[in-house]
């Protein structure tokens, strides 16, 4: 895999993979972040992956740039990215129903569909967690069906309610606790995504996948009243 170590300030490096969303880009990066995670002691502190890059936060005491540059450039060179791997799929319940869709008729005009053809499609994909950011636990995920990709809104709202589920583009994803935002928002699932009181703090990581299963407004409530376990499947891909 192609790939460039950029500075990133004094203490950390960005290494840069070619510009694309790629499911492969992914397995590199985060079989080169496990790769990585054996030089902890070593003086590397916390890394973070995202689409097309994996930065990595060192200790400038411990390391000087060539060296950091050589574990890495090292740590590459004897890794093995496997093509098939078992798929973990958390499958998250949302409600697409109104109040929950506010944006759900602008993406369906958009895309010339039914409501609940764009319910339909947007169910359908194991969508893969390339990475988490923007709040924590916000999953971006790829595999969107690509005729109810929709740009975002013009003017972003002030407040978008934690567990709102929507679109932006070509990618969807959740918001794990309120936040300004402008995504449009097709629906809502009743379950809580972040929570610092629980282990674990998030249910999802990079690499994992996300599924959306459709229920209804009295299903949703039902959830929130009983909180159930989440469904986990495995699949060979």
């Amino acid at each position: 895999m192609e790939y460039k170590i950029i500075p990133a300030g004094a203490s950390a490096v960005n290494i840069t993979m070619p510009n694309r969303i790629d499911p492969e880009i992914n397995r590199f990066i985060l079989a080169l972040m496990n790769q990585l995670k054996k030089y902890i002691s070593d003086g590397i502190q916390a890394m973070v992956p995202a689409y097309r890059t994996l930065t990595v936060f060192y200790r400038s005491d411990q390391l000087t740039m060539p060296q950091i540059t050589q574990i890495i450039n090292n740590a590459a060179s004897t890794l093995v990215v496997e093509d098939a791997k078992t798929k973990h799929i958390l499958h998250i319940p949302v409600c697409y129903e109104p109040p929950f869709a506010p944006d759900l008729e602008f993406v369906a005009e958009h895309a010339h569909l039914t409501t609940r053809e764009v319910i339909t499609a947007h169910c359908h994909p194991d969508y893969l967690i390339y990475m988490l950011g923007f709040l924590p636990g916000f999953v971006y995920l790829g595999g969107l069906a690509s005729e109810i990709a929709t740009p975002r809104l013009e003017t972003p709202r002030k407040v978008v309610p934690a567990g709102a589920v929507g679109i932006a583009g070509s990618q969807t994803g959740m918001y794990p606790v309120e936040s300004p935002g402008g995504w449009q928002i097709i629906g809502q699932t009743p379950v809580q995504l972040f929570d610092v009181n629980r282990t674990p703090v998030i249910y999802y990581h990079a690499g994992d996948y996300i599924h959306f299963d459709a229920i209804s407004s009295r299903e949703y409530w039902q959830w929130r009243r009983h909180p159930q376990k989440l469904s986990l499947t495995e699949q060979r891909c």
